[in-house]
């Protein structure tokens, strides 16, 4: 969804259950989540948005600025590195005493080879068994421009990167590259088998165009 506020659009994305408040939460990459009460209406959850519209803006405000700044990463104890979504300092995600700044490196791309296989290992076994399909192997590899693919052979690789997303956006590269199992081309029953498992793909997608390029070594 999305609203007009003070000259500029907000987009967000609502995820209903059931809980008795609304809330509304931001990620470090921009990407905001309504989570609304079953059978909220539209006009409500519109409500609430334009209501912290101001301070939305400003949040949105310093993201930009932030991917605005030198894309020079701080391969010290107090650089920051995304993971799920979210930025850790180095230190937390790898140990970084006596290493110099190519060992860090070297290090910090192993742990999300490593992390990224465990994550894409654990989510695919759920999916797997909701679209009845399953891959002969599948890798983690490094690539400029795919997030995922799926061979003619039924072989699948995913891009390491992706351990620095939301988890709800590795979900969806996953399913994605499932669905090729049986639909190798991007046509309507593809897209249908997509989002049969995951409604709001497009937003997924989404996410991917726009921050993509942050989540990066």
């Amino acid at each position: 969804m999305k609203i007009e506020f003070e000259q500029q659009i907000i987009e967000f994305h609502v995820a209903f259950g059931p809980r008795k408040k609304m809330s509304i939460q931001m990620d470090p990459t921009g990407l905001i989540t309504v989570k609304a009460p079953n059978g909220t209406c539209d006009d409500k959850v519109m409500s609430a948005v334009k209501q912290h519209g101001k301070r939305i803006l400003e949040q949105l405000d310093a993201i930009a600025k932030t991917r605005e700044a030198p894309k020079t990463k701080e391969y010290q104890d107090k650089g920051k590195f995304l993971l799920l979504g979210e930025y850790h300092f180095l230190h937390e995600l790898i140990e970084t005493k006596d290493l110099n700044e190519e060992e860090l490196k070297r290090e910090l791309k192993k742990f999300y080879f490593s992390s990224c296989k465990k994550i894409v290992q654990e989510r695919m076994k759920i999916y797997q068994k909701q679209l009845k399909v399953k891959p002969k192997t599948m890798d983690i590899v490094e690539s400029s421009t795919k997030w995922g693919s799926c061979s003619s052979d039924k072989h699948l690789t995913f891009n390491y990167r992706l351990a620095m997303a939301p988890m709800e956006v590795i979900d969806y590269v996953i399913i994605h590259e499932l669905c090729h199992l049986t639909h190798m081309n991007h046509d309507r029953s593809f897209w249908r088998r997509v989002g049969s498992v995951m409604p709001d793909y497009k937003e997924k997608e989404a996410f991917l165009a726009r921050y993509g390029q942050a989540m990066t070594l």
